[in-house]
């Protein structure tokens, strides 16, 4: 069993890091914007910003259980920090770019980097299958109240800068550094973890890790591995045409809205997600994982398509409330089903593998999302799109999957 003070540490640190990416998520295409790039330039910062992060956590995850899950996880917090110091001290985009490249950002909001694919490993070597739903929905709980209190937090503060006296420029500048700050917190909370939550021994691999590793740590799971991981490609691709940031730059050019409001209503949105993630338990057991991941996924998704065509601001906001109340029950679920399809051995790779390959599909399309978004006449597409792809992925996962048997 592991020292009491690792798993309130391991939440503390979601609850951290989720904040700060909530905190920076609502202001972070209008910094951008303040700091002269065109739209075209946010969106290709968007992209490569996840495809560093895509680069960095297949490097570091391959490698967390050999190297050392602590000390890899201290590196990824630490990426935080350098990101935030490049992006709050320089206008320059080719450094911004570096910055977005190497260092870990979130634009939507959600769970990027490292992080995620070693704890879900760590929590899940403690926890029996048949309260695996329950666990990772409290940690996708306590995750998504931490980017509501973030992105109430990051918009209020911009705002009242503004108030006080401050361009908005340097009110977004001051937002970033609290992402900074965070990440020095996340350092030093996870330098305080036991070795406990490093693999057993008898399941540690000797030698140094290679710098590339064919199998990517995966064995006898490695075929429905990569099924699984090239459809949340998809799903996780049509994500990227509206993460929190364009959204949130969408209300603000369609409507006017300033940056206290984005903040309360991405702080409703993610509380309203965090409720529903930790409802998708009853559920799962019920009518199971995959039917409950498709099943709430769907309709999920209808509504995200209705948000551009609503003609109001009261009826845009209710409907991306309403979409948000369900749209997070097939995240604790398809987590527990992807440590459910894989051995115990391959967990880590598996969670990985399969959340890079998420991180991949959302890097892609801000690139594309960015000059829609710009354009009045086309801003609403990027919803449709989503949705529509959403939808998609959906259905062939219920295809591809439904006849699997997992423990």
């Amino acid at each position: 069993m592991w020292p009491r003070r690792d798993l309130p540490i391991l939440f503390g640190t979601r609850i951290l890091r989720l904040f700060a990416y909530g905190f920076l998520s609502v202001v972070l295409a209008l910094y951008l914007q303040a700091a002269g790039l065109s739209e075209g330039r946010i969106g290709l910062l968007l992209t490569l910003t996840l495809v560093g992060d895509t680069l960095i956590s297949l490097w570091i995850t391959t490698r967390a259980d050999r190297v050392g899950r602590k000390r890899m996880l201290a590196a990824g917090a630490a990426l935080m920090v350098f990101a935030a110091i490049l992006f709050a001290s320089t206008h320059s985009f080719w450094l911004l770019l570096l910055a977005a490249t190497v260092g870990v950002i979130s634009p939507s909001g959600n769970e990027v980097g490292p992080f995620l694919a070693i704890e879900q490993a760590a929590l899940s070597e403690e926890i029996a299958a048949d309260r695996r739903t329950r666990v990772f929905a409290w940690y996708n709980l306590v995750g998504s109240f931490a980017t509501a209190v973030g992105a109430l937090a990051g918009g209020g503060l911009a705002q009242l800068l503004q108030i006080k006296g401050l361009s908005a420029l340097d009110s977004y500048r001051v937002v970033v550094v609290g992402y900074g700050a965070a990440g020095v917190a996340m350092v030093v909370l996870f330098l305080g973890l036991s070795r406990s939550v490093e693999p057993p021994v008898a399941k540690r691999v000797a030698g140094n890790p290679a710098w590339f590793q064919a199998n990517l740590g995966l064995h006898e799971s490695r075929g429905n591995v990569f099924k699984l991981a090239s459809l949340f490609t998809v799903d996780a691709f049509a994500g990227g045409f509206v993460v929190q940031a364009f959204v949130a730059y969408w209300f603000h050019s369609r409507f006017g809205v300033a940056p206290a409001t984005l903040g309360s209503i991405f702080f409703g949105a993610n509380v309203l997600a965090g409720i529903s993630a930790l409802s998708a338990t009853w559920l799962a057991r019920r009518i199971g994982l995959l039917r409950t991941m498709v099943g709430t996924h769907i309709p999920s998704n209808v509504l995200l398509i209705l948000v551009p065509l609503m003609p109001s601001l009261p009826l845009a906001i209710d409907v991306l409330l309403l979409r948000f109340s369900i749209s997070q029950m097939d995240v604790p679920t398809r987590q527990a089903y992807t440590m459910a399809l894989v051995t115990p051995p391959e967990r880590s790779a598996a969670a990985g593998v399969t959340g890079i390959a998420r991180t991949v599909g959302a890097a892609l399309s801000p690139l594309i999302a960015g000059p829609l978004f710009a354009s009045a006449a086309l801003s609403g597409l990027p919803f449709l799109i989503s949705g529509g792809l959403k939808i998609v992925y959906d259905l062939a996962i219920w295809k591809v999957f439904s006849k699997v048997k997992v423990e």
